[in-house]
């Protein structure tokens, strides 16, 4: 049956502080599209958009952040990508929600998308459309885009004033739509005082960082990570490094002299990727300061693990977790129920090594009803460092922390255990548009389960639901995990003995031919 589309003239038009936006509505959702909410010149701080005359139109995404290296699809069936049309401009969100009345007073829920700092945008997975979440939440959505790599993450301090934040020029983005979120968002239905962040890899790295973000005080108040605490990538570099390395060995790769610097801010896009590129890798190895993620200073305060959890952080309510496989994006062992025990161990012990039977007992002690060359793809790399967030973050009473784990067998190639992204169809109700995540008599209910689980978090601060077995709060030497399966269950410490022996016997995971994660 088909859903009413309504778009006339002079509806649905909302005013902002800026001027107003016509939108459109399906199926009594409404929704905005590629709204303006800053503006920014490259390597500066960004400011508010330009206000304008009439009703400009909110149809169409807007731009999204260029990136250093050409997108090549691949891994479609386990996640479906859109590619869009790029510009530095690039500062857009978009909404959808189910009231325009400024007395609706919906709990907000901001998506921060992933791709670490240097990749991705609000659009660039089908899984994040915000319509269905919207819809049977009954919450206002919002996703947004921002700058990324060297446009968003680069430090030119060193060479003058102007540029003092320029490091995390791309936080300061998100710290912009927040702030345009709090001043517009209940003309759209939503309530400014019950903001949910949530994001998944990069995007929940973001909203750890925005924790630590003095200037996004008053602007969110409940967080949601996926799969965003992950050791390296550059969050391990001293803090007392700065852009000066980096910053010169792309002017000398340039033919430019340091009194140029200037320059940089009109190079094309291409031009200064394409050097970057060249020079960043060699530093990279020395563990110099190249740029890529927040840069650790009075704006941005540093990773509460190392430095401790400011006030603000202790505050905010936290859902925090990751999935079973995480990078396990490769085939997965065929025809893995037919094995017999024998040959199971032997998959096992030939990628492990010694050490894999007192692996294997810690592995079915975790998962008894897993199969055992599951094993194989099990994640130590995010898990790890979210147990030791949830440890030390539960030690502060302010607010709660919730952990779960994601662990569902997908029915692709004879069980596909869960892999980074594979979550987020199930967060947004949005199972229906991926196609690897369907399996009758399980996955409704499944997808039932996390997504009840996620606005009831944003609602109240508690993501307890009759449909999910009770799931405390973590304490500092409890942490309750909820386990998102075919059969959800609440354990404490299940894999706490398992993570770390994983961590020490797992071989490196391998990003490309230099770039190896231990």
């Amino acid at each position: 049956m088909a859903k009413e589309f309504i778009c006339t003239k002079d509806y649905p038009v909302v005013s902002t502080r800026f001027g107003r936006l016509r939108g459109f509505v399906l199926d009594g959702t409404f929704t905005f599209h590629g709204v303006k909410y800053a503006d920014a010149k490259r390597f500066h701080q960004p400011v508010d958009p330009e206000p304008w005359e009439g009703i400009k139109d909110a149809l169409t995404y807007g731009m999204v952040c260029p990136m250093l290296t050409p997108e090549v699809p691949m891994g479609e069936i386990m996640v479906p990508h859109r590619y869009w049309a790029k510009d530095e401009n690039c500062q857009y969100l978009n909404i959808w929600t189910q009231s325009i009345s400024t007395s609706a007073k919906k709990p907000v829920m901001v998506w921060l998308h992933g791709g670490g700092f240097a990749m991705g945008s609000s659009i660039e997975q089908v899984a994040y459309e915000g319509g269905n979440m919207s819809k049977h939440g009954d919450v206002v959505v919002v996703s947004l885009n921002h700058r990324l790599n060297i446009l968003g993450y680069l430090d030119l301090s060193p060479f003058g004033q102007a540029y003092a934040n320029s490091g995390n020029a791309g936080n300061a983005d998100l710290v912009a739509a927040l702030k345009w979120i709090h001043e517009n968002i209940e003309n759209f239905g939503g309530d400014p005082e019950n903001v949910t962040l949530f994001g998944q890899s990069g995007g929940g790295m973001k909203v750890w960082t925005l924790l630590q973000t003095p200037a996004a005080q008053g602007f969110f108040h409940k967080g949601i990570i996926q799969s965003g605490v992950l050791d390296g990538f550059g969050f391990d570099v001293k803090t007392d490094n700065d852009g000066t390395k980096i910053v010169k060995a792309m002017l000398e790769e340039l033919n430019l002299k340091e009194t140029d610097v200037a320059q940089l801010e009109t190079i094309p896009y291409e031009t200064l990727a394409k050097a970057y590129g060249k020079v960043a890798l060699p530093l990279m190895k020395e563990g110099t300061y190249v740029g890529g993620n927040p840069m650790a200073n009075d704006f941005y305060l540093g990773d509460p693990r190392d430095v401790g959890f400011c006030d603000h952080a202790k505050s905010i309510p936290l859902m925090i977790g990751t999935v079973f496989g995480e990078f396990a994006f490769g085939p997965g062992v065929a025809d893995k129920d037919k094995l017999d025990r024998d040959t199971m161990v032997k998959i096992v012990s030939d990628k492990y090594g010694e050490g894999s039977d007192r692996l294997i007992q810690l592995f079915e002690e975790a998962y008894p009803d897993k199969n055992l060359t599951d094993l194989t793809a099990l994640d130590s790399m995010f898990r790890l460092p979210t147990i030791d967030f949830v440890t030390k973050r539960s030690k502060h009473k302010e607010s709660a922390i919730y952990s779960y784990n994601f662990c569902f067998d997908f029915p692709f190639e004879g069980g596909k255990p869960a892999w980074h992204c594979s979550e987020i169809p199930f967060v947004f109700r949005n199972t229906e548009l991926v196609p690897i995540c369907n399996k009758p008599g399980v996955s409704d209910a499944l997808e039932e389960s996390m997504f009840r689980a996620w606005i009831s978090f944003a609602q109240s601060g508690d993501p307890n639901h009759k449909e999910l077995p009770e799931w405390p709060a973590c304490e500092p030497e409890s942490e309750v995990v909820m386990i998102f399966d075919e059969v959800c269950k609440a354990k404490v410490n299940y894999d706490h003995d398992l993570i770390p022996l994983h961590k020490k016997l797992n071989p490196p995971f391998r990003f490309g031919e230099d770039v190896v994660i231990h």
